[in-house]
């Protein structure tokens, strides 16, 4: 045999070896290990998962004012509770750099490791800033100011760390996301701040939670939520628990500068019948806990439920300042079954949706039962706070409806459903922190990152 045809045989005859042994071999242990979850625990290693995250929800309407998942951050992971809000884009949570105006103690808030972003950084650039750069310095830190409609506002730093996280199929994996570490939150209107350690941004920008899973391959940019009428629901990044039929689909509004998830035209029904406002776009945002109509229909709905009420047993409790329209019975009331029968189903016709049910919401779904025994509107004129000719659909209308934001398909959808049950998961609800109430503003944002105090770095001890 010639002995240069023995040698290379010899070498492919090895190759093929190694070949099974470390590449297929490797590759068949990690696909055993991926589908059961006891076998090991599987990291992210740019590798497309396709799955999803769920967590379980707790809050109400009233009296708490909004709605929280619990959340890991970081190594060792410490847990945090986060308003969920798919009215604005930034996650953020207390940071302990110090921190002024926050409402967790300093054990229970977030502690920088010289992980703060520079200027530099992609998703500091990917702000969707009117500057192209928000620093003088690329090498400074990247600030961050947010501020809400509700007047309370978060000033920090971006950072990033990692998120341990369970997926839906069993797998784990820690992917390093970015968020705000926010040393400065005011809280000057009317309202206390919110008793949670921050927001789960969850809106339309690059910076999103669920845009940076999506961009990592762990799951589809799909944001689904299920809020209850009895303080539990369900929220989920991903689309395993989108219904394969039965939802309602409306396009979400395109070529917009707004991240905000906004559908229309909309009609504005009530029992079934128009109201004469037509063409009204609308934001889903879960931000809010109330709905705030423009003047027009907010009026509109107000005097066509004040013209059923007529020669009914309900009369004004202008005296409740809890919400701006009140009603009080002959008695002090303890649930909404004892009135919403004087009550009539508001709906909202889109026009661009295909087939399916309209957005219908009961009078469970729009009126609260108040501490003093009275009824009262959950709708509120968005005009008269500075909303303009906005109209938003906030927590209260999503009692008892599973919403669906498909960033994928550019789309919202909906369908009636069971949210106080938790699909697919093996986790427990969290407990309410808190029992203040707190009617929390809107989701809606003005962002504003500017690198005029960008030149602060932290020191030695980790902090701003």
């Amino acid at each position: 045999m010639n002995p240069k045809e023995e040698a290379r045989k010899l070498y492919f005859f090895f190759f093929f070896v190694f070949f099974y042994v470390f590449v297929l071999r490797g590759c068949f242990q990690l696909s055993e290990a991926t589908k059961d979850s006891s076998v090991g625990r599987v990291k992210l290693q740019n590798r497309r998962i396709g799955s999803s995250v769920v967590f379980p929800v707790s809050g109400n309407v009233y009296p708490l004012g909004y709605y929280y998942v619990l959340l890991n951050i970081g190594n060792p992971p410490k847990l945090f509770d986060l308003d969920i809000d798919t009215g604005s884009d930034l996650t953020w949570v207390q940071c302990d750099a110090p921190c002024k105006g926050c409402t967790k103690p300093r054990a229970s808030q977030y502690k920088p490791n010289r992980n703060i972003l520079p200027c530099s950084h992609l998703l500091c650039s990917g702000l969707d800033l009117t500057q192209e750069r928000p620093c003088d310095d690329p090498q400074d830190q990247c600030d961050y100011e947010i501020g809400y409609s509700d007047q309370a506002s978060s000033l920090g730093a971006l950072v990033t760390d990692e998120f341990p996280l369970r997926l839906a199929n069993g797998s784990t994996m820690t992917p390093h996301l970015t968020f705000g570490c926010g040393y400065d939150q005011q809280s000057p209107g009317p309202h206390p701040p919110p008793p949670t350690a921050g927001i789960l941004g969850l809106g339309r920008g690059k910076v999103s939670i669920s845009t940076q899973l999506n961009s990592l391959g762990i799951t589809k940019n799909v944001i689904v939520h299920c809020l209850s009428h009895n303080d539990k629901g369900f929220l989920s990044i991903g689309d395993e628990l989108v219904p394969s039929s039965g939802v309602t689909w409306t396009s979400l509004a395109s070529n917009l500068p707004s991240k905000n998830y906004m559908a229309g035209p909309a009609e504005l029904l009530f029992n079934y019948k128009t109201t004469g406002v037509k063409g009204i776009n609308v934001i889903f945002d879960s931000g809010s806990s109330y709905t705030y109509f423009n003047d027009k229909a907010y009026k509109a709905i107000l005097d066509l439920i004040r013209k059923d009420l007529n020669g009914k047993s309900l009369t004004d409790a202008k005296e409740d300042k809890s919400l701006p329209v009140c009603w009080k019975d002959k008695k002090p009331l303890k649930s909404l079954d004892e009135v919403k029968k004087n009550f009539k189903t508001i709906t909202l016709r889109f026009g661009n949706q295909n087939n399916g049910q309209p957005f219908q919401v009961p009078p469970e779904s729009y009126l609260i039962i108040t501490e003093k025994g009275n009824v009262c509107l959950g709708i509120l004129n968005g005009t008269e706070v500075g909303l303009n000719d906005h109209n938003i659909i906030g927590d209260i209308f999503f009692q008892g409806v599973m919403v669906i934001y498909d960033n994928e398909k550019q789309r919202i959808g909906w369908i009636s459903s069971d949210c106080g049950k938790l699909p697919n998961v093996n986790q427990e609800y969290g407990e309410d922190s808190s029992e203040e109430a707190y009617p929390r503003g809107f989701g809606l944002i003005t962002e504003l990152f500017s690198g005029t105090d960008s030149s602060k770095n932290l020191d030695a001890d980790g902090e701003l």
